[in-house]
């Protein structure tokens, strides 16, 4: 059967062609994609930045929804039919990370769509433990913002956000807004640090507190309107030094400051603020299983503003125009490919 898919060819370029679809192993799944979402890592990997990890005929793509197509003949409790997520990881099951219990953060861990091939195409075959279920009141559009938003679920998860605290997320991304909003309907008291005005303007008509540092002293100003007292949580998302630099700045005492975003050098870190304040530093990294059925759970109850957050559906077949789009429209926040019709 043939089906199509789409290729990173190096340089920008992807070749989007017909392939034959191979049949599911022994202990996979085959899915038909619905949607696939575009990511900050596929971009890294468009730009070039992950050449010699992903190569020239890479199919990416890890955020995706879809319908079982087929199932192999080992695999148990799914079936044709079935509308599902991908949890994209595929760990060795063997490393002091899985031993102890976080095979999320494997030491060989295979993320799937960079090291193996990804959600840009058809039928795609995936390992039937990376699949959690979707409820029938979640369509498979929104679903494709499951893996992104099961980051957010973890990183509020691991800060343990309790009802009543002051949260300020540094950076209002994707990720950043999806932290925000989960952070939100954990209870937290939630500020956004943002320079993008039209940034600004959506997380305040998701009601939302703002503060833009081109425009304010932001320390000053989180500080005034928590009573001196400092954020209880901070989620660094911008990724600059500007951003770790205000989240040493405007802890409370013994505040936990988490660190979502991937830095691309080493940031210069106030280690003196950590002994004055006993400040707490909590690194995170994607996802466990639980945070996958958190975040299914919060956009079936509508939680989650799905139509805020996407901000366009192309065909697979502009794969190119898309990422160019967003390489070049700070304004954007997720864009879907729809993979089959």
């Amino acid at each position: 059967m043939s089906i199509t898919a789409a290729f990173y060819r190096g340089d920008k370029t992807f070749e989007v062609k017909q392939i034959e679809a191979e049949a599911p192993g022994a202990d996979q799944v085959q899915i038909e994609v619905a949607y696939c979402g575009i990511c900050g890592t596929d971009l890294h990997a468009y730009l070039g930045h992950m050449d010699g990890r992903v190569g020239f005929d890479r199919i990416l793509g890890h955020e995706t929804s879809g319908v079982v197509k087929a199932v192999g003949s080992d695999v148990k409790g799914w079936a044709a039919g079935d509308r599902v997520t991908v949890r994209p990881l595929d760990p060795c099951g063997d490393c002091p990370a899985c031993n102890r219990g976080h095979s999320h953060i494997c030491h060989n861990q295979t993320f799937i769509g960079l090291d193996s091939q990804g959600g840009m195409q058809q039928l795609w075959n995936v390992p039937a433990h990376t699949l959690h279920k979707l409820p029938e009141n979640v369509s498979l559009r929104d679903a494709a913002l499951i893996e992104p938003l099961a980051v957010a679920c973890h990183d509020v998860r691991m800060a343990n956000v309790q009802p009543g605290e002051d949260v300020v997320v540094i950076g209002g991304g994707p990720i950043g807004m999806l932290v925000a909003m989960v952070a939100k309907a954990a209870g937290g008291k939630v500020t956004i640090s943002e320079i993008n005005e039209n940034r600004i303007a959506l997380a305040q008509k998701l009601g939302f507190e703002t503060v833009n540092p081109k425009e304010v002293d932001a320390a000053a100003e989180i500080l005034k309107a928590t009573g001196d007292k400092g954020a209880d949580v901070v989620f660094e998302v911008s990724g600059v030094q500007a951003g770790v630099d205000l989240m040493t700045a405007i802890g409370s005492t013994r505040a936990r400051i988490v660190m979502v975003a991937i830095h691309a050098t080493k940031p210069q870190v106030d280690l003196f603020r950590f002994f004055w304040r006993e400040l707490q530093l909590i690194g995170v990294r994607v996802y466990e299983p639980e945070d996958y059925d958190k975040a299914i759970a919060s956009i079936a109850a509508g939680e989650i503003d799905a139509d805020a957050m996407i901000t366009d559906v192309r065909p697979i077949e502009s794969i190119g125009e898309a990422f160019a789009e967003l390489t070049s429209n700070p304004n954007a926040m997720k864009s879907l490919l729809q993979i089959n019709g």
